[in-house]
């Protein structure tokens, strides 16, 4: 088939072709005198991104999942009780991993569609005098859903409560796309991962850190071989790694974060909030409703959308890739066949999303869905156009 197939999935995502050239290498001793040249800066620069001051961060050759478990445990021991809220997929992975790996899991389910439920995390703070609750866990972005959480509103309720537990949070789908202030708002251990808003392909795991989160690690009893923080530690001070790391990622690490730090972080988070909404225009205009019950809940990273009663989002899927040459994601877990997501982050613009929404119309026309062809394209150009830094021209 002619031309380009599309990726609008919420990761892997598009990788900028400075990035893609930048991993286009022969391969490199990892044992070089000169490799800390590398690797030093990418540290220091992992962590503005971050907005990690004091602490440090550790690169992974995993996906997010790896650094995932690297927080656990290695800043946690077994038989801790830890505060999980369950409201998508990824929440969902993230409680199951807890107790796979011996915590005591105090899990707060949800309404698919809303986020971390501040106010009962406020609750079980507040009536925990002993003060038996050592991490509370948000997941900042589910990406199954389309929902954002409020971190912040996470440390409030800690404060509130004047209790010492450290506060974890998942940031795969939101960090570099969506505001997020590790030392402000108190964050012990942060994770993300490569592919998405960081421009690469998968295969990275990166964990952010606090000085608090530092020194629960040198008291955890939990086994671990791995993702150990002090075998990291003592290879990353000197610019290596304890086993062989991913070293054209890394290169291609380089040449994102350059672009990130080109572009500048607040941003970026302003481009991803508009193009959002010019998603969310399209939505409206067909007719349709998000997965996210509330605005407040909307993700600037990925919109998943309902499809009407009788219609298979699965369909729409296949429809989008097999006749359009698109991908769009699927809907995973309690909303399989309910609905279908459209990414909108890291390496994108205003023309990309109005191609991933081009795509899932027709789509959705062909699988029966009643909307005005044109109707959501035409909000999302108008929104574009409205809001753009460049002003419109207007008729003589």
């Amino acid at each position: 088939m002619a031309g380009f197939t599309h990726l609008f999935i919420p990761g892997p995502t598009n990788i900028p072709e400075q990035v893609r050239q930048a991993m286009n290498l022969p391969m490199e001793d990892m044992r070089a005198a000169s490799f800390p040249d590398l690797t030093l800066p990418l540290f220091e620069d992992i962590k503005r991104v971050f907005k990690n001051e004091t602490g440090r961060v550790f690169i992974y050759p995993s996906s997010g999942t790896g650094a995932w478990e690297a927080s656990m445990t290695n800043v946690l021991s077994p038989g801790d009780k830890v505060l999980m809220s369950r409201f998508g997929q990824f929440s969902h992975l993230w409680v199951d991993m807890a107790e796979r790996l011996g915590f005591d899991v105090d899990v707060i389910d949800c309404e698919w569609g809303t986020g971390v439920p501040l106010e009962i995390y406020a609750e079980r703070l507040k009536a925990d005098k002993a003060h038996l609750i050592k991490a509370v866990f948000c997941t900042q972005n589910e990406t199954a859903t389309g929902v954002t959480s409020d971190v912040a509103g996470c440390r409030a309720a800690l404060d509130a409560a004047n209790h010492p537990a450290l506060l974890f949070v998942d940031g795969v789908s939101s960090i570099g796309s969506i505001d997020f202030r590790q030392e402000e708002w108190g964050v012990d251990c942060a994770v993300s991962g490569s592919q998405k808003g960081f421009m690469l392909p998968a295969g990275l795991g990166f964990l952010s850190v606090s000085k608090k989160a530092l020194a629960a690690s040198r008291l955890s009893t939990h086994r671990r071989c791995f993702f150990s923080f002090e075998d990291m530690i003592r290879a990353n001070d000197a610019g290596y790694f304890p086993y062989t790391p991913a070293t054209q990622l890394l290169r291609g690490l380089r040449a994102s974060l350059d672009l990130i730090e080109e572009e500048g972080l607040d941003n970026i988070f302003a481009r991803h909030h508009r193009l959002a909404e010019g998603v969310r225009k399209a939505v409206d205009a067909w007719g349709l409703k998000l997965c996210a019950r509330a605005p407040k809940w909307h993700s600037d990273t990925v919109s998943a959308i309902l499809v009407p009663e009788g219609i298979d989002s699965g369909d729409v899927v296949k429809r989008a890739y097999r006749a359009y040459q698109t991908s769009l994601g699927g809907g995973l877990n309690k909303v399989f066949g309910k609905v279908f997501r459209i990414g909108h982050l890291g390496w994108l613009n205003e023309v990309m999303v109005c191609a991933s929404l081009s795509a899932a119309e027709m789509a959705l026309l062909d699988c029966g869905v009643r909307l005005a062809p044109g109707s959501g394209v035409a909000a999302a150009i108008e929104h574009f156009r409205r809001t753009a830094d460049v002003p419109v021209a207007k008729a003589a």
